[in-house]
């Protein structure tokens, strides 16, 4: 959701905590074009403090995501399928690219890193109706990008499914710990559920059995113990 994308103290949190992430953001969205950064702090005069802060010229100055999106030759924008529908599967047309977010990095005295910026352009569009910045590995391939991407859909399904046939919404309590265990209980018993499914895929022909996905090496449930202070201890 743009809502929570343009957020960049959002998004640092997340890459803070070693999440990875795709989010929306809106089509102003200031970015650097692949290969430009901004200009590295001015030269000390030898007076006052030395500069630190990178900064920014008439010349070499970042571009609005809808301008980024414009300047890209045709040879960049591919066409996506990323799941079946209701009515057949989807896809679109798809550009992605290597930039630097730009939002008030003159305060900053580094670059921020490089990530992933993902824009959909309909071929019936007039402009681009979408716009993501994604932290995944440089090197993933553009339909594993889309399809990570428009995994919200997926995730809004849970949600309702949760809510309506296993009854998280339900709880009435005012506790924490009382939500806690119930929120626990619903997501186990949706968890065998989509287990279940899982066995009896549709038989429809544009199904394609999805990959199980394996949870970082680095995944430790709530409430485990920290290898590391064990260690120190």
């Amino acid at each position: 959701d743009a809502g929570y994308g343009i957020d960049t103290a959002f998004r640092t949190a997340l890459t803070a905590l070693g999440l990875s992430y795709s989010v929306g953001v809106q089509s102003s969205t200031s970015l650097w074009p692949p290969g430009t950064a901004p200009l590295p702090p001015k030269p000390w005069s030898g007076r006052g403090r030395p500069p630190t802060r990178v900064r920014r010229s008439p010349e070499q100055k970042p571009l609005s995501a809808e301008k980024l999106a414009r300047s890209l030759p045709e040879a960049a924008w591919q066409r996506v399928t990323w799941r079946a529908g209701t009515n057949g599967l989807l896809t679109s047309r798809f550009a992605a690219v290597r930039a630097r977010p730009a939002q008030r990095d003159e305060l900053r005295h580094e670059p921020r890193p490089e990530e992933w910026v993902l824009i959909e352009w309909p071929d019936n569009e007039d402009a681009p109706t979408k716009y993501w910045l994604s932290t995944l590995p440089a090197e993933t391939p553009l339909a594993v990008l889309v399809g990570r991407t428009k995994l919200r859909w997926r995730i809004e399904r849970d949600y309702q499914e949760l809510k309506q046939e296993i009854g998280l919404g339900h709880y009435e309590g005012r506790s924490w710990r009382g939500f806690h265990h119930h929120a626990s209980l619903c997501i186990a018993a949706y968890g065998f559920l989509v287990s279940e499914r899982d066995r009896f895929p549709p038989s429809e022909p544009e199904f394609t059995e999805r990959q199980a996905l394996a949870l970082p090496a680095s995944y430790r449930p709530r409430g485990a113990p920290d290898p590391a202070r064990a260690t120190r201890a």
